[in-house]
């Protein structure tokens, strides 16, 4: 069944995701952090207190990808992380329970391809606080031309044209997909050769939500003191593909509270445009 348009505001949830202290330390570890970096890695770790990489939210959510089921039966070696924001509302607990529930907001005909736009909220299910906000497209090669609405269009966030006011370079390993693919999305684009070249591909390419993790650490670091409680809210598009041991270059320029992001591979790739970060002073 080809996408449906009419599926835009269909609501799904309440799903429910539990997860432990050993879940956030295999993202940590998923999204490239080491030991310099204890406070996320270890849980026993003398006179430092276990913490939370703020872009877990992007997998805490669970079940929240099941608003797709909603839109038509679509071939996952056709489909691609378009762009994705979060917003905290507060830190992330080393372990707990929540609950979220979501909606597909848009769905956009690019011609080419479909987009699909989900919005959730993810709360505490002990406490019923809002812990974080999320919004996810997805690109859809071969689904577009259904006459729809295209969606808006032209670039936002453009950096300045000075210098960067910050820049870190993480490298990735070989094995990093297959890693990162532990802590939940086992779409196989990103460790079976035969299946990536199913989507095009010469082989399996890196999770964009890889990327973004590796890209929010930097922009935890530099502009956050590593302090989570000071993350507020990262978006971004995935403009290019990722490769497992890639390295990535992030830059940051800063204005006030907010930063303009990118990330570049060392084939000068840009991988992550249009970033734009917020964070407490």
């Amino acid at each position: 069944m080809p996408i449906d348009p009419a599926a835009v505001g269909t609501e799904y949830g309440p799903f429910e995701r539990t997860w432990e202290s050993k879940d956030t330390l295999l993202y940590a570890l998923g999204v490239g952090c080491g030991t310099d970096e204890l406070q996320f890695t270890t849980e026993n770790s003398i006179d430092i207190d276990q913490q939370v990489l703020p872009t877990f939210a992007t997998v805490a959510a669970g079940g929240a990808g099941g608003g797709l089921s909603s839109i038509g039966d679509i071939n996952p070696a056709m489909l691609v992380h378009g762009e994705q924001a979060i917003e905290l509302h507060s830190a992330l607990p080393v372990e707990g329970t929540v609950s979220t529930s979501g909606k597909v907001a848009h769905i956009w005909d690019k011609g080419s391809g479909a987009v699909v736009v989900a919005e959730s909220l993810t709360t505490d299910k002990r406490t019923g606080d809002k812990l974080f906000s999320s919004r996810t497209t997805i690109f859809i090669r071969g689904e577009g031309g259904f006459g729809g609405d295209r969606g808006p269009s032209g670039p936002r966030n453009v950096p300045p044209d000075r210098a960067p006011d910050h820049v870190v370079s993480y490298e990735t390993t070989p094995e990093q997909a297959l890693l990162y693919r532990l802590s939940g999305d086992r779409n196989p684009l990103h460790s079976d050769p035969k299946f990536a070249a199913m989507g095009g591909f010469d082989k399996p390419i890196l999770h964009g939500l890889c990327t973004y993790g590796f890209t929010g650490r930097a922009l935890l670091h530099s502009l956050c003191g590593s302090d989570p409680a000071r993350f507020r809210g990262m978006e971004a598009r995935f403009s290019k593909p990722t490769w497992p041991g890639d390295t990535l270059t992030i830059r940051m320029w800063v204005d006030g509270n907010e930063a303009i992001f990118t990330t570049q591979t060392q084939r000068d790739d840009t991988v992550i445009e249009q970033g734009l970060f917020t964070f407490d002073g």
